[in-house]
């Protein structure tokens, strides 16, 4: 990038373009030369370094109600208005305007290569859905500080509009986005390692390199009925399917799962089983089915009382480098499925 001031297009809500409150969030989007609004605290954080030529506006509701024909006319705004940068918000804990932030910036880096920033709430719903792909700085969640939060977003900006490598989330102020770089350290991995559990047991803070993702707590459900009365399904996120594959479970990053059944069996044929996954040495489980989905002991227990019935049909899939996302449906699938046939609980076996 050379010397010369940079030119900005700031994105907007119809409230903070100063274009009327929720009564005109059903405005589409329209362009308006200079900073106005909010795009004043970009244009004063710029300082030298740049110019707001054009605010893009857009009411809420029209960006939420048909978000493919609100961004795909911001887009065209943006690109006639020929910008280095985009700024988008910040948006707070405004649901709809981060979303729309999101969405905006991911486009005009995807379709216009040019490189933009938003700015939003921990939970603003905009967060999970475009961090991956769009820089989004940590913000509190009202206006109040709006030139604060400007600056951290104009920072950024100025970074990715030089062609320069943003430093860390925890460093730069935005939310990770799922991308691993190389670095150079004085300090080899045993040491960092050692100095980090060091601090950990004596109580001091520390910083793991690899933060561990934050799942929501899902507390286990009471067994209304006992054992001697209750029906007991068998699953697996382990990978067994029958020879073949029928259903086309994936060895890793699975989106399918399958339905097995084992009506009038007392055990499994290993000839009959095969095991796609990737994540573990499959060859014990190839050898005898049981070590990862017991329908031998299962039948034990259900012939000598201690369980009511054995819900006839198992159900498995992969879950090596699978999604939360896609987890999360399959899983619901598949206790929809076992709720309708009455199960009352499920033994599930993984690696």
């Amino acid at each position: 990038m050379d010397a010369r001031p940079l030119r900005v297009v700031c994105y907007v809500n119809q409230y903070f373009g100063t274009l009327g409150g929720e009564d005109r969030a059903g405005l589409g989007p329209q362009a308006m030369e200079g900073a106005v609004g909010s795009a004043r605290a970009v244009q004063q954080a710029l300082g030298e370094a740049g110019t707001v030529v054009a605010t893009l506006a857009c009411g809420d509701n029209y960006a939420a109600e048909q978000p493919e024909r609100a961004v795909a006319e911001l887009v065209r705004l943006v690109a006639a208005a020929g910008p280095d940068l985009v700024i988008a918000g910040p948006a707070f804990l405004a649901g709809r305007y981060g979303v729309a932030c999101g969405a905006l910036c991911a486009a005009v880096q995807a379709e216009l290569k040019i490189p933009a920033v938003t700015g939003m709430h921990a939970e603003n719903p905009g967060v999970e859905l475009y961090r991956r792909q769009v820089h989004i700085v940590s913000t509190g969640g009202e206006a109040a500080r709006m030139g604060d939060e400007a600056r951290r977003l104009v920072a950024l900006g100025l970074t990715l509009a030089r062609g320069e490598t943003p430093g860390a989330p925890a460093v730069e102020g935005y939310f990770p986005r799922g991308v691993t770089r190389n670095v150079v350290t004085a300090a080899s991995a045993a040491e960092r390692a050692t100095a980090m559990l060091l601090d950990k047991l004596a109580g001091r803070p520390f910083a793991s390199e690899v933060p561990r993702p934050a799942f929501p707590a899902v507390p286990a459900p009471r067994l209304v009925k006992t054992l001697e009365g209750a029906t007991i399904a068998l699953v697996t996120d382990g990978g067994l399917v029958p020879r073949g594959n029928p259903d086309g479970v994936e060895p890793l990053n699975a989106t399918r799962y399958g339905a097995y059944s084992i009506e009038g069996k007392t055990g499994l044929d290993a000839a009959q089983y095969d095991n796609p996954h990737r994540g573990y040495d499959t060859s014990w489980v190839k050898q005898d089915p049981h070590r990862l989905v017991p329908v031998d002991v299962a039948r034990e227990l259900e012939q000598q009382g201690a369980i009511g019935k054995l819900h006839e049909t198992v159900y498995s899939t992969v879950g090596v480098a699978t999604t939360l996302a896609h987890s999360a449906r399959m899983g619901r699938e598949i206790a929809d499925k076992l709720r309708e046939a009455g199960v009352d609980a499920v033994i599930l076996t993984s690696t």
